[in-house]
């Protein structure tokens, strides 16, 4: 996360009415994220975690990416899990550049506003022009963190096995929703398109020698491409 520059006042009000339509736009992305967070929980269970260190590790970390990246790679040691969750989540390094000038306030004001990045929220806080909706950030993830929590607890409980995941595509889900989210900010920008093109020509090129954590890392140089494009287009 990018360090916040100072000097920009007082923080403007957040608004009840942002907050409430960002948790209405976050019901959806939940629902997905419930789904995933079931996966996750019903493979902690299988790994051996107990409950008490999967359930924290939802509710303080809220990263199903990374912490489904530890999980699968903590077999290979502490160094490898560490390691892969870490390049696994090095997106929203560009994330949080993009998503900088939208947010008000201290430096501390405005490192708490960023814990609320998580993908959905990020896509549909978006206003265009580079610019987000901070309540709208803040409001979905509400319901995110909620669906997370629960339903890493249900899969805990529940416990179906990997071969029960993989048949009804719990483990896609949440991926699923993203390619949504992505083809819908492609509709609507042609550096979004140059940059998805990008980014999965380079990930696709990638896997082909480096395990996937490597490639995703490799992608994020499409990110850029669709930055300079931006760029270009606010420009002229």
């Amino acid at each position: 996360m990018t360090a916040p520059t100072e000097g920009r006042g007082r923080p403007e009000p957040l608004g009840r009415a942002g907050i409430v339509d960002g948790i209405r736009r976050g019901i959806g992305p939940a629902a997905a994220t419930a789904v995933f967070g079931a996966g996750f929980g019903a493979m902690a269970a299988t790994a051996g975690w107990g409950t008490a260190a999967p359930v924290t590790f939802s509710a303080l970390a809220f990263s199903g990416t990374a912490q489904s990246m530890l999980l699968v790679s903590s077999a290979a040691g502490l160094v490898p899990a560490v390691a892969a969750a870490v390049l696994v989540n090095v997106r929203h390094v560009v994330m949080s550049i993009a998503l900088n000038d939208s947010l008000r306030g201290s430096r501390w004001v405005r490192a708490l506003h960023a814990q609320a990045l998580v993908d959905p929220s990020f896509a549909l806080a978006h206003r265009g022009n580079g610019q987000f909706d901070r309540a709208v950030l803040i409001g979905a993830s509400i319901p995110q963190w909620v669906a997370w929590v629960v339903g890493t607890v249900v899969g805990l409980l529940v416990a179906p096995g990997p071969d029960v995941i993989r048949a009804y595509g719990l483990d896609v889900a949440l991926p699923a929703f993203f390619l949504l989210l992505a083809i819908d900010e492609a509709r609507r920008s042609r550096p979004a398109v140059a940059a998805a093109l990008t980014g999965a020509a380079l990930a696709a090129a990638a896997l082909t020698v480096l395990p996937a954590s490597a490639a995703l890392l490799v992608a994020l140089a499409g990110a850029l491409v669709g930055l300079v494009l931006r760029h270009e287009e606010d420009g002229s």
